[in-house]
């Protein structure tokens, strides 16, 4: 478990370090209002590993930093739009910084006490997530390509889009930390739920799909959207999924290119998703309802592990780890559906759900008692499954993801959903 933690930190190390080794004007500088420039981001990650890592969670303790310039990377005091405006550290203090936290905390990994391994790999997730976050940066900012195309990823298949079957029964939901020991607190505790026959989309809603939406006037009908999602589609003046043009191309990481027909669709928040699966015929899956059909295995009358068995993630199985920079058609993972027959479940685009977000029955906070609390019963909607982006020990299947209604600069997507009756 050690070396495990060890190859984790290391991993999220070398991915944050690809997203900023770049010209200082591009971390310094604010590339859109919802999100921080990329070198608070710097900053931030090794703060959080001062603070957990090296003080125990004790912010009271001194940590590398004076508490003057600590302070500045509270993401609860300073909000994303505020941070450009804060004395920050420069790109060369914070990678400074960064690599004088990372030495000490390596030293104090080979002495850390078993039951403290989970401090590390918790602070592993947590940069894995920046590393998310910076990606969505990158995503935003104009100019000239910076990172290249991305490694290639498997070809798609000619699967039906259509939906499969998940009957009626219970099935357990959330995980503990003996079966799960990375598993953060709001996936925890394991319990029992009883859900209605449902039908869950084979695959992701994909750009051609989308399209007909566009085609067919869906972003002018009312009729399709909540009332708060047309208030926002007006407000917003949405009529595409963000970073899309007018005509059959679109912006990513700085090239311009047709939109792959058979990818799945991404950059949609959840009141385009709800609108879409309205005009579909569908709706949004529970999160509830998406878990079962992710890992929940009828044969055996358990869960899996992963949707495709009990086995750790190969990239045969699905796309995680970020160096795709973008999704994978569907079809590219046969191997890697669920029990159910559901595939790309996991990786490629995060999935909006119904559900808000919400404590499962007997939640406990762990150490970083703020990590989830303080958002339960917000106006926040629950994403499962990952995107491509994700990366580590930062996602699983009982990982939940939330986010306002109106964000779609996430890596996110959509998956439909059907009564039974």
């Amino acid at each position: 478990m050690r070396e495990e933690a060890a190859r984790g930190l290391e991993d999220a190390r070398r991915r944050t370090t690809r997203l900023t080794d770049i010209d200082e004007p591009e971390l310094t500088t604010q590339h859109s209002p919802l999100m921080s420039p990329l070198v608070w981001d710097l900053a931030h990650i090794g703060q959080q590993e001062d603070l957990w890592l090296l003080r125990g969670g004790d912010s009271r303790a001194q940590g590398l930093l004076s508490a003057r310039v600590e302070q500045l990377y509270d993401a609860f005091e300073h909000p994303r739009a505020s941070r450009v405006s804060l004395p920050l550290l420069t790109p060369a203090e914070a990678r400074s910084y960064l690599a004088d936290v990372r030495g000490r905390v390596l030293d104090a990994l080979e002495r850390a006490d078993d039951d403290r391994i989970f401090d590390y790999v918790m602070v592993e997730q947590h940069e894995q997530q920046h590393v998310e976050t910076m990606l969505a940066t990158h995503q935003l900012r104009d100019g000239a390509p910076i990172l290249g195309a991305g490694s290639p990823l498997p070809p798609g298949r000619d699967v039906p889009h259509d939906s499969v079957l998940v009957p009626a029964g219970s099935c357990t939901l959330g995980v503990d930390a003996r079966d799960e020991p990375w598993s953060l607190d709001n996936e925890r505790p394991a319990h029992t739920v009883d859900l209605p026959a449902f039908r869950i989309g084979r695959v992701p809603v994909t750009n051609a799909e989308w399209q007909g939406f566009v085609d067919a006037g869906g972003y002018d009908e009312p009729h399709w959207w909540s009332e708060r999602g047309w208030k926002h589609r007006q407000e917003a003046e949405l009529e595409r999924p963000l970073f899309w043009s007018a005509g059959a191309s679109r912006r990513r990481f700085g090239h311009h290119e047709d939109i792959p027909a058979d990818e799945p669709v991404q950059h949609v928040s959840f009141f385009e998703a709800e609108a879409y699966a309205a005009w579909a015929g569908a709706r949004l899956p529970t999160e509830q309802e998406w878990e079962k059909a992710c890992v929940w295995d009828p044969g055996l009358g358990r869960r899996r592990r992963w949707p495709w068995g009990d086995s750790d993630w190969t990239p045969a199985l699905a796309n995680l780890g970020g160096d795709a920079l973008g999704p994978a058609p569907v079809g590219a993972y046969p191997a890697g559906a669920s029990p159910y027959g559901a595939e790309q479940m996991i990786g490629d685009v995060w999935e909006w759900t119904s559900s808000s977000f919400e404590p499962w029955p007997g939640f406990t906070p762990m150490l970083y008692a703020d990590y989830s609390a303080p958002f339960f019963g917000g106006d926040y909607r629950v994403l499962r499954g990952g995107s491509w982006a994700v990366g580590g020990a930062s996602i699983r299947p009982s990982f939940r993801n939330w986010d306002h209604p109106v964000r779609r600069q996430i890596f996110c997507g959509l998956r439909l959903a059907w009564d039974v009756v």
